[in-house]
């Protein structure tokens, strides 16, 4: 599989991909000091839209051209990502949410309404908590900032949960630590990114055949280098200082939505309270992790009237 990615890396390219999103196009600018890719379609109130671990902008293709009919969508590979820049640091959430924010300004746009899915969701709650005059909405899906709640996560899984798929009352995510280490993941899945890929979707999805060939076919590509691979770990290993900045944070007073899946909804319904006043959490039980992928059409069912009221 690793040539067959390799020679048609061409057919996974910004350029290519789009196409198959009707109306949309690619966008490069740079913001400090960075260059970020987002492809744009549709017109009315701005919706940004920010993808998670391990994908990219295209991760949205379920949703963003029927959201483009009502919204200006615009999907950004957030730092270290995709066709985006990837220093060597500048990983940490307040940071990428100040990428966004510096977008934002560019676009010349006053409020915005934000979605985030997993690490994206994570981007997009700090851009929330560090710009709150410039967000109409928040949205996440599957992923809230990071909290001291991490530090309860088990080295070990509990006996009898560490199955097949990922369990939502005892969720067991190794990779969170396997992905702190530096160095050693680079050397270990270049070129081979797929296998890591396929177990993941298989473990925290219900129905893994959701996740095309070709849409694992596009992510392999975009994570079988060296940078790439670097960089979307930074995104963890910078939780730390995302905790840090946490405690420094004020409740959120902007409509939030929060969209869990079978593994993260319960855990959603506790934490949400915390951290806004005006909320809502919609549990999506016939799914997985990969929200967008699994059931489409609930997301959208979820997203509409939120973003309409």
């Amino acid at each position: 599989m690793k040539n067959e990615i390799e020679n048609n890396d061409h057919l996974y390219s910004d350029e290519e991909l789009i196409k198959s999103w009707p109306g949309f196009v690619n966008k490069y600018v740079t913001v400090n000091g960075l260059q970020l890719h987002y492809a744009e379609g549709g017109s009315g109130k701005p919706l940004i839209c920010l993808p998670g671990w391990p994908q990219t902008w295209y991760s949205f293709h379920t949703i963003a051209p029927q959201l483009a009919a009502q919204y200006r969508v615009i999907v950004v590979d957030i730092r270290g990502m995709g066709t985006s820049g990837k220093p060597e640091s500048g990983y940490d959430k307040k940071t990428m949410a100040g990428d966004i924010y510096a977008l934002v300004q560019q676009l010349g746009l006053e409020k915005i309404n934000i979605l985030g899915h997993d690490i994206g969701g994570m981007v997009a709650m700090s851009f929330a908590f560090n710009y709150p005059e410039a967000t109409e909405k928040l949205i996440i899906m599957d992923g809230s900032h990071p909290s001291e709640g991490m530090m309860q996560m088990p080295l070990m899984p509990m006996p009898g949960m560490f199955t097949e798929k990922m369990s939502g009352n005892a969720p067991y995510a190794w990779w969170m630590g396997f992905n702190q280490v530096k160095g050693l993941p680079e050397k270990i899945l270049v070129g081979r990114f797929h296998y890591l890929m396929d177990w993941l979707f298989n473990y925290t999805m219900i129905d893994d055949s959701k996740m095309s060939a070709f849409d694992r076919a596009v992510y392999a590509s975009a994570y079988n280098k060296t940078d790439q691979i670097r960089a979307s770990n930074a995104w963890y290993q910078a939780f730390n200082q995302d905790i840090a900045d946490s405690k420094t944070y004020s409740k959120l007073e902007m409509p939030v939505l929060a969209i869990g899946s079978y593994i993260s909804y319960n855990f959603m319904k506790m934490g949400i309270p915390y951290v806004a006043e005006d909320y809502k959490v919609t549990g999506i039980q016939d799914s997985g992790h990969y929200l967008a992928e699994e059931q489409p059409e609930a997301v959208l069912e979820a997203l509409i009237p939120f973003l309409g009221e």
